[in-house]
């Protein structure tokens, strides 16, 4: 019987990996990728030659379960990973995790990098206890009822082609509350802003456009957590 291995890759900065997760990369019999071009691109960057690549990817992942359970039981080792940061965090992967624990396959975790650890953490909103959303929904009404039923600090992942729109939304819901907005975390244009709803909002709908990757959280008060001696 071969093992599963959920790997995390960097979400910018290619430094951010584990020296576990390198070592696993190269001994692997098959890697599941989003996106099998940049995966090789960064098995190249480490220097790690290639095991074979196999895309995995929304669309396609319930109809290869199948092939890659009989690898698995095969003996091979079989990895998964995503473009950017943890597996099955708003990506595919949860179908083939549940059907490895239901048939005894061993699943481990090379943890590493995530984009929601990385905005919690540098927001200076509370992080005692969170709400993860994933992906906002596009369409104002959805969104809006999900966010009224947040009670502690929330996180989602925005496009940044909507980022403004649901700015003012939030704006709207909760014109007292401190949000942060972060952008493109841990590269070499990364931003972080702070603020309350309409400040934060006014920083951004000026702008021509706005591009990356965008994590929005938004605090349960108008106060920002005060730092701990």
């Amino acid at each position: 019987m071969g093992s599963l291995f959920i790997i995390a890759t960097p979400i910018g900065n290619r430094e951010d990996i584990t020296r576990r997760a390198l070592r696993v990369l190269g001994e692997l019999d098959y890697l599941l990728c989003e996106d099998t071009r940049k995966t090789g691109e960064l098995l190249q960057f480490y220097g790690i030659k290639p095991p074979l690549l196999e895309s995995y990817y929304q669309p396609v992942e319930e109809r290869k379960i199948l092939r890659v359970l009989n690898w698995l039981k095969s003996g091979k080792n079989v990895g998964l990973v995503t473009n950017a940061g943890t597996p099955l965090i708003s990506d595919p992967g949860f179908k083939l995790v549940r059907e490895c624990v239901n048939l005894g396959i061993p699943v481990i975790s090379i943890p590493g990098a995530s984009a929601l650890l990385t905005a919690l953490t540098v927001s200076g909103l509370p992080t005692d206890k969170f709400t993860f959303l994933g992906f906002l929904p596009k369409k104002e009404a959805k969104k809006e009822k999900l966010l009224k039923t947040c009670q502690y600090t929330v996180i989602a992942y925005e496009s940044p082609f909507r980022l403004v729109k649901t700015l003012a939304l939030i704006a709207r819901l909760f014109p007292e509350r401190q949000v942060a907005v972060c952008r493109e975390l841990t590269k070499k244009f990364e931003e972080i802003v702070r603020g309350k709803t309409q400040e934060v909002l006014s920083k951004f709908q000026n702008r021509p456009t706005i591009k990356g990757e965008v994590v929005i959280l938004i605090g349960t008060s108008g106060r920002v957590l005060e730092g701990r001696r």
